[in-house]
């Protein structure tokens, strides 16, 4: 649900557009920056939080840095729209899906998945989420790189 935009002032988008650029930039760094107080920043940082406009501040792994060089996306055909729910609770304990979307269109669910290579690839395909009950198949592209990621354009 859309938060009303009344909400949000100046202020507001200055600190959101500062975190989003660096989420674990001190908040006294952002005060001087913007020439507010340091308690004026926490104020407004938990008053976004509790707008739900801000979520966890975390940090991104280098995936291939970590050993996991095939990435790719996965849309998942399903039986029965009933089944959603619970592949959807098993795709999440599988480690090597990092995002799950419910979409529109033959497929049911897109995937992300993080492996080490294509065998390993292969084993999460065909021994984990082709063995789901109500999973009638899947299709899926290798990603040869993420070009870019970004947050969504603020104002």
């Amino acid at each position: 649900m859309a938060v009303d935009k009344s909400q949000i002032n100046e202020v507001d988008w200055a600190i959101m557009r500062r975190l989003g650029e660096n989420a674990r930039v001190p908040f006294s760094t952002v005060a001087k920056e913007l020439g507010i107080s340091n308690t004026m920043v926490h104020q407004r940082v938990n008053k976004l939080r509790q707008l739900g406009i801000l979520e966890n501040a975390t940090y991104r792994f280098n995936a291939s840095v970590l050993g996991y060089s095939t990435e790719a996306f996965t849309r998942i055909d399903i039986a029965n729209a009933k089944y959603i729910p619970k592949i959807v609770k098993e795709l999440e304990r599988i480690p090597e899906i990092i995002e799950c979307c419910n979409i529109s269109g033959k497929y049911a669910l897109l995937i992300k998945v993080m492996a080490r290579d294509n065998n390993h690839l292969r084993d999460v395909l065909y021994g984990k989420i082709h063995d789901l009950e109500g999973v009638v198949g899947t299709d899926t592209n290798i990603s040869f790189e993420t070009v870019f990621q970004k947050n969504v354009p603020l104002k």
